[in-house]
């Protein structure tokens, strides 16, 4: 069975900003200059093995005095980054599983907004498909073609947190799923996993490589996710905002073209570190910057750059 060895949640740095009211509203959030931020969680602000965020802190602070919002963007569950969110004091919006939820504090928009349902303490759009409906999919195609997987769904605790590397708690957290599906293949060669992939795409459904698993869903899109909030910070402040986003591999850059700004940081991107440097042209006069360093260091610069 395949196994991916991840270090433990260290502990923080101590940090030099003041956690948000825990009741954050948009008026108290969002002042001049008109920056949306849209950040990558793991590979840009937090180490993904560690979730250290050591070397943003200025950033953050200075995010946290502008009052400028910054949404978090992840391919993990909503219960996964509880913990981040809470050392970050990030009171803001934030986009789980590959663009499946929408969450935002229950009084941050005043709007009436369509399709909101309460989940936990947020207040939710859900994109994706349900999870159990993904789940029943995915093993009804994997016989349809012939092939074996192994998803989240299929594994016990101890499975997942072996394959993954993590405390049993972790992988509690990373198998509470509302949207993705997680699962590798565990009998198909390179044609067969072709087919599969097209079978689902025919059903109305996404099956996506990933830095080690492949992820499975419907209608789980990071791009259109972040478009909707963005509009609703339009609807809700009648102010044209400028979109800035900082992804941390080459997976981000789909959510990427949807900005204004576009910065990937060069960790997991195979370019060399280079200011300024264009990755890659997105039309319409557009192209994805390089930062300066990867992780927490290369998005500390990188906003600072921004917003000073």
């Amino acid at each position: 069975m395949l196994t991916v060895k991840i270090l433990c949640h260290i502990k923080q740095p101590k940090r030099r900003f003041q956690a948000a009211p825990s009741h954050a509203t948009l008026l108290n959030a969002l002042l001049a200059p008109r920056h949306l931020i849209f950040s990558a969680l793991e590979g840009a602000l937090v180490d993904p093995r560690t979730d250290s965020y050591a070397g943003a802190e200025d950033a953050l602070s200075e995010l946290e005095r502008r009052k400028i919002p910054y949404v978090l963007l992840t391919s993990r569950t909503r219960e996964e980054i509880e913990h981040i969110r809470k050392d970050l004091g990030h009171n803001h919006p934030f986009i789980t599983e590959n663009g499946g939820g929408i969450f935002f504090p229950d009084g941050y928009f005043s709007l009436k907004i369509p399709g909101v349902v309460r989940t936990a303490r947020y207040l939710s759009i859900a994109q994706g498909r349900p999870y159990a409906e993904v789940c029943e999919a995915l093993d009804d195609i994997a016989e349809e073609c012939s092939v074996g997987v192994a998803g989240f769904h299929h594994m016990s605790l101890r499975e997942i947190a072996d394959n993954l590397g993590l405390r049993t708690r972790q992988a509690e957290l990373a198998r509470a799923r509302e949207f993705d599906e997680v699962f590798y293949f565990t009998s198909a060669d390179e044609k067969a996993i072709a087919r599969f992939v097209e079978a689902a795409k025919a059903k109305g459904f996404d099956a996506r490589r990933g830095p080690t698993f492949w992820h499975f869903s419907s209608k789980c899109d990071t791009a259109r996710a972040l478009r909707t909030v963005a509009q609703l910070f339009r609807e809700a402040t009648h102010i044209k905002l400028t979109l800035i986003g900082i992804g941390g591999s080459d997976l981000d850059i789909p959510w990427l073209r949807a900005v204004d700004h576009p910065i990937l940081l060069p960790a997991s991107s195979g370019a060399s570190k280079s200011t300024g440097q264009t990755l890659e042209n997105l039309g319409r006069g557009k192209t994805i910057v390089m930062g300066d360093a990867p992780g927490a260091v290369g998005w500390n610069q990188a906003i600072l750059d921004i917003i000073r």
